[in-house]
């Protein structure tokens, strides 16, 4: 009933008020405080709008509304979302986390992409990063590359030393795009002074992809573990018939022939390979000989791919 009811609403307000601190809560700054239009939301108003709710005290964020109480016990500590965004503090625990760290995989692929896109003609050389600048092998990097940049092809390597920088130095100074795709080590891999345009990865096979991907054909000199790794790896994706008309060419006959034969007595001798897939993969000691290896793949390939096209056309004209 109407008289019981504002029985109840005094009684109420009189509850409020014995509860209430003999001191006016401070309130929260005005930068922090949402209160609709027309509502009276000044410091100490509580005393005065007679409905002791403390709305001046809250502060709303979209659909939801914070006490400070609440607000301190949630962290919410910044006022505005610029402010939360903008200041320091310690490294979240998620970006450790694997679906944090496949967006990073996902960022290294397109940028890589995107870096790489326009290249055109392109080989890659592998080679150990541990080779001197007096290393016979150093010296024919730098040929070969610089026959290859002669023929229009960009060079992609690791960005390192050693093997490395020999190719982009030559293709650097031949006036070719001396490319270099760098990798993340715990022990800091400089990118060599004869890059033109890099590329950082954290992760190798964001790296291994590109140099695939955008290369006509692999050159291998002499190297360690990371060249057998990227040895193998090509050999294995013509293999399975992954890539085609990959060229996949072998700087040094001595250096390589106890591994090759190897490859015949152990793993064909046994079965484990094949004897044509020795075929995949040729080995030579003269730099003008590997260049006419690594380019006429990509002839092939451009002739194969204008066949593509052309009879794409003729069947689309029959529809």
């Amino acid at each position: 009933m109407p008289h019981s009811s504002k029985k109840r609403d005094r009684a109420d307000d009189k509850s409020a008020l014995k509860h209430s601190p003999s001191k006016p809560e401070q309130s929260t700054p005005a930068a922090y405080s949402h209160t609709p239009a027309g509502s009276a939301a000044t410091n100490g108003s509580a005393a005065h709008n007679g409905n002791g709710n403390g709305n001046h005290d809250r502060r709303r964020s979209g659909r939801v509304t914070y006490r400070p109480k609440a607000s301190e016990m949630l962290t919410v500590h910044a006022r505005t979302e610029d402010e939360r965004l903008l200041a320091s503090s310690v490294r979240p625990a998620f970006l450790d986390s694997d679906p944090w760290r496949s967006l990073r995989i996902l960022a290294e692929f397109v940028e890589g992409f995107d870096a790489l896109a326009a290249v055109g003609k392109a080989v890659t050389i592998f080679g150990s990063a541990r080779a001197q600048e007096d290393d016979p092998y150093y010296a024919k990097a730098r040929e070969l590359a610089g026959l290859l940049a002669k023929e229009g092809f960009a060079v992609i390597t690791g960005g390192g030393p050693g093997i490395m920088e020999a190719a982009n130095r030559g293709c650097h100074e031949a006036g070719g795009l001396s490319i270099g795709c760098n990798i993340e080590l715990p022990h800091e891999q400089a990118v060599n002074p004869y890059v033109d345009l890099g590329v950082e990865f954290r992760y190798f096979f964001a790296r291994k992809t590109m140099f695939v991907k955008y290369a006509d054909g692999f050159a291998i000199f002499p190297g360690g573990f990371g060249t057998l790794d990227e040895l193998f790896e090509s050999v294995t994706l013509i293999q399975t018939g992954k890539i085609r008309h990959f060229p996949v060419v072998l700087i040094g006959t001595e250096y390589w022939a106890g591994l090759l034969d190897w490859i015949r007595k152990e793993a064909v001798g046994r079965g484990a390979v094949s004897p044509e897939d020795l075929d995949l993969v040729q080995v030579t000691d003269d730099m003008g000989e590997a260049c006419r290896m690594l380019t006429t793949a990509s002839t092939r390939r451009a002739e194969e791919a204008a066949r593509s096209a052309h009879a794409d056309d003729g069947s689309a004209g029959v529809r």
